[in-house]
């Protein structure tokens, strides 16, 4: 059953669709990013960053012969989804959206409606089995043939008492030999004025909470995975596009980014 829609709480999808410029997103919302602009400043150039790591990751897989796609914690459809980039490379790639928000499943039932290729499921990322057994994911996905499960800024929302590593694991534990893995991760690693730690603790009052992990606890993430060049890295380094005017102190930007592969 889906929840009620809260418009007094901040939502973290909402608020994310707000940074990038987005409509689908109430006052609460843009209030309290508002609020963590003020602490960090750079917070939309990152999510829009962000969004960019995903567009490069997807064409690389795509580029890489995969043809299966699990987006979890996909947040609301905006431009440039991961079903359209990888369409642009192979038209029969086959996409599950999912998220735990009832809202992100309002929105993308109505954008998807009549592509059979894709898909968007409710589900919590912290019950992986729950999105793997779905019926609508057990229609799309072939798991004996490798896939790519996303999870760019979702992580990061899930407690350590809720064990993001061994979540990665339930999920790798699923997935076939030649199978990739995409991840972005906020991080205080670089935060020197505590900005990054203020602007996450704005999260405190929103539907989920932030935990900033160092670069050991998200390369950690990846075990049982070999990182792709250039390894572990921050968004804007990894892979840039040909051309692409690399910012000022990127290798200092507090979202970590990685793509690696499953060998056996």
């Amino acid at each position: 059953m889906l929840r009620s829609v809260d418009t007094s709480t901040p939502n973290v999808p909402r608020m994310y669709d707000y940074l990038l410029g987005g409509k689908d997103n109430y006052a609460a919302d843009r209030e309290a990013v508002e609020e963590v602009v003020r602490h960090a400043p750079d917070t939309p150039f990152l999510a829009r960053e962000n969004r960019a790591f995903l567009r490069r990751a997807v064409r690389f897989l795509a580029q890489s012969g995969i043809r299966q796609f699990i987006d979890i914690g996909s947040g609301l459809p905006t431009q440039g989804n991961v079903h359209e980039i990888a369409h642009q490379v192979a038209p029969d790639a086959r996409v599950v959206y999912s998220d735990v928000e009832p809202v992100v499943l309002t929105h993308g039932r109505a954008l998807l409606a009549g592509t059979p290729e894709v898909t968007v499921i409710q589900s919590d990322a912290r019950h992986p089995e729950d999105i793997l057994t779905d019926p609508q994911v057990e229609k799309l996905i072939n798991f004996d043939e490798p896939i790519a499960v996303l999870m760019l800024a979702v992580l990061h929302f899930i407690d350590d008492a809720d064990d993001p590593p061994g979540i990665v694991a339930r999920l790798r534990a699923a997935m076939a030999p030649g199978s990739y893995l995409a991840i972005s991760h906020v991080t205080a690693d670089f935060d020197t004025d505590n900005n990054v730690r203020d602007a996450g603790a704005v999260y405190e009052k929103a539907t989920y909470q932030i935990t900033l992990r160092s670069r050991a606890a998200v390369t950690g993430l990846f075990d049982g995975f070999d990182l792709v060049s250039p390894g572990l890295t921050t968004l804007s380094l990894w892979r840039p596009d040909d051309g692409t005017i690399i910012p000022p102190n990127a290798d200092r930007q507090w979202c970590y980014a990685g793509v690696a592969r499953k060998a056996t």
